[in-house]
């Protein structure tokens, strides 16, 4: 099973010799990871991973998703009801059942990112079957045993430069500060997210508020809601953010007059208002972070269009984040403006926008990004963090905003193993991109490993201000 040194370049030889040449130029590149969603307290305490299973399995809502649609229980898989109820917490028995579901997962990026780090990080270019399940999980688990296995040192064996998490506005951060207290020299940064006391339909919004507002010492009135935020994010930067981000349901912005506002922010605490009053709160909360983005300079990233929790059901049982959010159609050109009429077009801000909805790329999306200053490209994301999404991206975006309004490559992953997998693949495929404009004479050479270095790590670093 050992991975190919070829995968995912083209299958035509001249065209692959010069994606090979492109990538042999940014495969040892450092990773730099802007926004993802790995657990902070790793890096605080450098805890050993507990089992296999807790490494690969039970935290990857791509390898839970997939096995609860082929009829797996996700108590089976490790996943802790909300009640406590339930689960199965035995690793190798978890294991077990994922080796005997493995080949649901054949042509899946899920697949790809697994095997990668079975053989990068511990040595093992064999296919994961039922018959050596068991025989691999103890060479794992004895890997993970072992002090080069901890986090910290995996921050250095996968070469990362930098890497942020995603954290709630009313997070303490203390393990970021016990990160920063301890001299370690990995760089590791927390990511502002306001959804929370942001999103009027958010499990005990109220209360939120409620703690942000005593927090911050600030009054339950408009003006002092967003003077509330204004000193998290601050608190925040002075802990090293540099971005913040936003999941709403859609990119809808407004830019309502300041006693509009007011009053809409004193009907959505008192829960009063209703679902279109509740987008209205939340677009207007958009435009006004990124009037903050503005004053603070924090680079602020959207990420739209996921009907969250779509199977009522799971989410009673298990919650969030369980494999149940499905892309839905998300429009841009109209909803943005609000935004864009006010802000698209200082430079000095930077919007990042993503997307579950392909439709968008070419016809919404790139001719935006191609225009405003204001606004860049989120890679293919989620669903899309795939080969063949990765490649419609490009194809889709590049020929109307060019490569220099994107921002690179996200790895947005709980899976911390994956996070050198993911960027490998996307440099793989951008190179493989690049090899086919300079075989079509549309890129000379020197030009195309200027931009995959870019594309590999530069432009991530530029655009998140890293």
């Amino acid at each position: 099973m050992a991975l190919h040194p070829d995968r995912l370049l083209p299958a035509e030889p001249g065209i692959r010799a010069i994606a090979r040449r492109l990538y042999d130029g940014v495969a040892g590149l450092p990773i730099v990871s802007p926004h993802g969603h790995t657990d902070p307290v790793w890096y605080a305490e450098d805890p050993a991973f507990p089992d296999p299973a807790a490494l690969f399995i039970t935290p990857d809502h791509y390898a839970t998703r997939m096995l609860y649609s082929q009829g797996v229980r996700l108590e089976d898989l490790g996943v802790a009801r909300r009640d406590g109820t339930g689960v199965r917490p035995d690793g190798r028995r978890i294991w077990r059942l994922f080796a005997e579901h493995f080949h649901l997962f054949a042509g899946t990026p899920t697949r790809l990112w697994f095997e990668h780090s079975l053989e990068l990080v511990f040595g093992i270019d064999e296919r994961l079957t039922p018959q050596n399940a068991d025989a691999l999980y103890d060479r794992i688990a004895a890997a993970i045993a072992t002090p080069a296995l901890r986090p910290r040192a995996l921050y250095d064996t996968f070469g990362i430069e930098a890497i942020a998490t995603t954290d709630g506005a009313l997070d303490d951060l203390a393990h970021h500060d016990a990160v920063r207290r301890s001299g370690w020299h990995g760089r590791v940064l927390p990511t502002y997210r306001p959804d929370a006391v942001v999103d009027p339909e958010a499990a005990g919004f109220a209360g939120n508020v409620e703690r942000l507002l005593a927090m911050t010492g600030e009054p339950a009135t408009w003006a002092g809601y967003l003077a509330a935020h204004h000193a998290r994010r601050a608190f925040f930067k002075a802990q090293g953010a540099t971005a913040s981000d936003h999941g709403h349901p859609s990119a809808q912005t407004s830019n309502l007059p300041a006693d509009e506002a007011a009053a809409l922010f004193d009907k959505v605490l008192s829960g009063k208002a209703d679902a279109a009053e509740a987008e209205a709160f939340r677009g207007q909360m958009l435009t006004e972070m990124a009037r903050m983005s503005q004053d603070d300079g924090l680079v602020m990233q959207l990420h739209p269009g996921s009907f969250r929790n779509h199977n009522p059901s799971l989410f009673e049982a298990f919650g969030p984040d369980k494999g149940a959010d499905i892309p839905k159609a998300t429009d841009y050109v109209r909803a943005l403006k609000p935004l864009l009429d006010a802000v698209g077009n200082d430079p000095a801000l930077t919007l990042i926008l993503f997307t579950l909805d392909e439709s968008t790329y070419s016809r919404e999306l790139a001719p935006l990004a191609g225009h405003y200053p204001a606004l860049r490209l989120g890679p293919a994301w989620w669903f899309f963090d795939s080969p063949e999404g990765m490649r419609r991206f490009r194809e889709t975006t590049t020929e109307t905003c060019g490569f220099y309004n994107t921002v690179g490559f996200n790895d947005d992953t709980r899976a911390y193993l994956s996070i050198p997998a993911r960027h490998d693949m996307a440099r793989r495929v951008d190179c493989a991109y690049l090899a086919r404009l300079v075989a079509d004479h549309r890129l000379d050479e020197a030009e195309a490993h200027d931009l995959a270095r870019d594309l590999a790590y530069g432009l991530a670093k530029k655009a998140y201000r890293l």
